[in-house]
């Protein structure tokens, strides 16, 4: 019986084109699905000549895979993840690596690499990043696991990925859950950046009244600028997409009303739990609930109403002001979920390399954006680097921009559009770079409601005070 190189439980959109691009590189594969269609859909879509099998048989599938089998799971998060290695247990063996590719929680994870490592079975976590056009011609992946386990898989991943420079847009991250940790986080500095475009948008369409083809051409030409990125790339290509029905901006027809699917709350809720600071990740998982309120909102609009007062500029001017002040927070945001990557790997014990988080991000991924470069040579320049806005560069580029941040807010605020990203990334920067906070006055208000005691700035020790 020929033997496969590689095999994928799930012939959906990302299962079937991960499969296809193995093929493309010459590697033999294998697919599962339950349901026929699927599989016969993929070997008719393999070109002449390809190694492509699929079958719906879960039994004859683990035969198809060479020893030590890898097997890919790209089936929904929770419990469709343990009734699929349920499935394929029976069939495998010692030494035999099962991977997960889709966005399951950390903590899951970590229970899933245990129990198949009491049956001396692999167990993978791997972020996938790049939709189905990445899966298909180049994605960026993050596998955690044993990294002994991984040279099985690294030169399948390694011929699949996304390349910058020749360089393939995949690493060993990490033990245990690292690989869904680094997407997750990945998945929050994305929902940031997409808040933060979107109040570029409003800021100029409902605050300013650009035009729509404006608007449109201004992030087509900040593509061609240090803002290069696939989140500003598409935003130029979608909000120059015509409905066909009305033959009307399409953008202008879609409703505010955004959905999630929890990798952003995730990243917020486990911020919180190592308290790593993360507020323009926060306020961007905010503003997707606020959109849910709309009966309240339209309400809302009717009887808390503000007048625009001041705030006039030039529209070249504005647009100016937002590229700078764009980049700013672009970078706080990066800045905090990185940061938020190496308190968790000393927390988890991942032993996150951050040089090679950025290496792999600058291709195939969601946030793919040309001042990854600049992070990964920050990390070079300084393995232990605690925070990219730390380094001399890139701090000083901030420093040198704050005061668009701060015009771009003041104009909001005059405007009465709310800029939740751009204030929480000036509150970031302003904070952290504040060697006193107020937060001595908490301290003491503490203490007198609480007895929960503080320290002294003149002598060591704890200290509690009968206020009254």
């Amino acid at each position: 019986m020929k033997s496969y190189d590689f095999g994928i439980v799930g012939l959906g959109v990302m299962g079937r084109n991960l499969l296809l691009n193995m093929a493309d590189n010459n590697f033999a594969v294998a697919g599962l699905d339950l349901d026929a269609a699927k599989a016969e859909s993929l070997e008719k879509e393999a070109a002449e000549g390809q190694d492509v099998k699929a079958t719906t048989q879960a039994q004859e599938f683990v035969s198809l895979i060479r020893k030590p089998r890898a097997i890919m799971l790209l089936v929904p998060a929770g419990k469709p993840v343990d009734s699929a290695i349920g499935s394929l247990l029976p069939f495998l063996e010692e030494g035999d690596i099962v991977i997960d590719g889709g966005n399951s929680y950390f903590p899951d994870t970590d229970r899933r690499v245990a129990e198949l490592a009491e049956k001396n079975i692999h167990f993978f976590g791997m972020g996938i990043s790049g939709g189905e056009k990445g899966a298909r011609f180049g994605p960026s992946m993050m596998p955690g696991g044993d990294q002994n386990a991984y040279e099985r898989l690294r030169p399948i991943f390694e011929a699949i990925a996304a390349k910058v420079n020749g360089e393939p847009c995949v690493t060993y991250l990490g033990s245990g859950s690292a690989g869904n940790y680094v997407k997750m986080v990945h998945n929050g500095i994305e929902y940031g950046i997409m808040q933060l475009i979107s109040e570029v948008y409003d800021l100029m369409k409902r605050g300013y009244g650009i035009s729509d083809e404006k608007i449109q051409q201004t992030f087509a030409d900040w593509n061609q600028t240090e803002l290069q990125s696939f989140l500003i790339e598409i935003t130029g290509i979608v909000l120059n997409k015509f409905d066909e029905e009305t033959g009307e901006r399409l953008v202008n027809k879609i409703s505010d009303w955004a959905k999630a699917k929890g990798t952003g709350k995730w990243t917020s809720q486990n911020a919180m739990d190592l308290q790593a600071p993360i507020p323009v990740i926060d306020a961007a998982v905010t503003m997707r609930d606020m959109s849910k309120y709309k009966p309240e909102r339209i309400e809302a609009a009717k009887e808390l109403t503000w007048t625009a007062t001041g705030g006039e500029i030039s529209e070249e001017q504005l647009i100016e002001e937002l590229r700078q002040a764009f980049y700013f927070a672009m970078i706080t945001i990066y800045a905090q979920g990185l940061a938020q990557l190496t308190i968790a790997s000393k927390t988890y014990n991942y032993g996150l390399n951050l040089e090679q988080v950025a290496k792999i991000w600058r291709g195939g991924c969601i946030i793919r954006a040309v001042v990854l470069e600049d992070f990964r040579q920050a990390y070079v320049r300084n393995p232990e680097l605690p925070n990219i806005l730390l380094d001399n560069e890139i701090g000083g580029k901030l420093v040198s921009k704050q005061t668009n941040i701060r015009t771009v807010i003041k104009l909001a605020v005059d405007k009465g559009i709310p800029v939740a990203a751009f204030m929480n990334s000036l509150a970031y920067f302003d904070a952290y770079r504040s060697e006193r906070l107020a937060t001595n006055l908490i301290q003491a208000q503490r203490d007198y409601f609480g007895a929960h005691t503080y320290e002294r700035t003149d002598r060591e020790g704890t200290f509690h005070t009968h206020w009254d």
